[in-house]
C-alpha cells in the first residue's frame, strides 16, 4: 500500500474526515444522544437587513457549543449581546443541552462571559504572544 500525505482544502476530502468522527463518536455515546446535532445562528439586523451582530453554535449531544459572538462597536454596552446569548442560552435549554461551552481571548469578552454565569475551566497562555485563551462553560439547569 502506497500512503501519501496531502495538503489540500477539498469540501469532499474534509466531509470524509469529518464523517469518521462523527460515526467513530456515535459508537460511544448513549443511544438517546445520537443523531443530536443542530446548527444554532441568531443574527441582529437593522432595518435594511444588514447585519450588526451576531452568535453562531451548533447543539451536539447534549451541549451548545458557541462559536462566534460578535456585535458591532456601535452597539456594544446596548444589551444586544447579553440578549443574543440569552436566546441561544434558552434554545439550548429546550433541546435539553446540559451546558455551553465556548472560548474566548483575554481581550475579548472574558468579563462578559463570567457576568453571564460562563466559569473558566482552562487557560492557555501565550497566545499571540501577548494573551491568554479562555476555555468556558456554564451548566444549564432546566
Amino acid at each position: 500500500m502506497d500512503l501519501r500525505i496531502i495538503r489540500e482544502d477539498t469540501d469532499e476530502s474534509k466531509k470524509n474526515v469529518n464523517e469518521r468522527l462523527y460515526y467513530f463518536n456515535l459508537a460511544h455515546f448513549p443511544e438517546d444522544l445520537r443523531g443530536r446535532y443542530e446548527e444554532v445562528n441568531l443574527f441582529i439586523k437593522d432595518e435594511k437587513g444588514q447585519v450588526l451582530g451576531g452568535i453562531m453554535g451548533e447543539v451536539c449531544w447534549n451541549w451548545l457549543e458557541i462559536h462566534v459572538l460578535i456585535m458591532d462597536e456601535s452597539l456594544r454596552k446596548n444589551g444586544y449581546g447579553s440578549k443574543l446569548l440569552m436566546e441561544a442560552e434558552e434554545i439550548a435549554k429546550e433541546r435539553k443541552c446540559d451546558f455551553i461551552k465556548l472560548d474566548t481571548l483575554s481581550f475579548q469578552a472574558l468579563e462578559f462571559y463570567k457576568k453571564h454565569g460562563y466559569e473558566v475551566y482552562g487557560t492557555l497562555p501565550n497566545v499571540g504572544r501577548d494573551f491568554d485563551h479562555y476555555y468556558m462553560k456554564k451548566d444549564l439547569m432546566y
